[in-house]
């Protein structure tokens, strides 16, 4: 197992990596809609919450030479299922045909007060 590390996603806010690389497998830590820079969220808009967290899954990924492309599986984890189709329209501006299997699911609270965060393992 080898460690990714950007500076160009946010750290990690606990006793875990950005992402791990197994063999030919990335597996990327839930990223949410932090700015890498600042360590502020970006936003209470869930539509910027998603782009954010989007762009700092693919840095993490591009820090391991894959990028968005390259993702087999998604989960997101939302507080609101309100939220799902905005969620999903973003979404479906960063990753390409065909789409990465996925799992979505709504969760009472996030480690910080964001509304949306995203793990991916993608394949090297």
């Amino acid at each position: 197992m080898d460690e990714i590390r950007t500076n160009d996603a946010p750290e990690s806010i606990g006793p875990f990596s950005q992402a791990i690389r197994d063999g030919e497998k990335i597996y990327v830590s839930g990223q949410g809609p932090v700015h890498p820079e600042t360590g502020d969220v970006v936003s209470d808009d869930i539509d910027k919450q998603t782009a954010q967290t989007l762009e700092n899954i693919d840095s993490v990924l591009r820090a391991a030479d894959c990028s968005l492309d390259d993702v087999v599986k998604a989960t997101i984890f939302v507080t609101d299922m309100d939220n799902y189709d905005r969620i999903n329209s973003v979404y479906s501006e960063y990753m390409s045909d065909p789409y990465p299997a996925r799992s979505a699911v709504e969760v009472a609270d996030l480690p910080i007060d964001i509304g949306v965060e995203i793990e991916v393992i993608a394949s090297s």
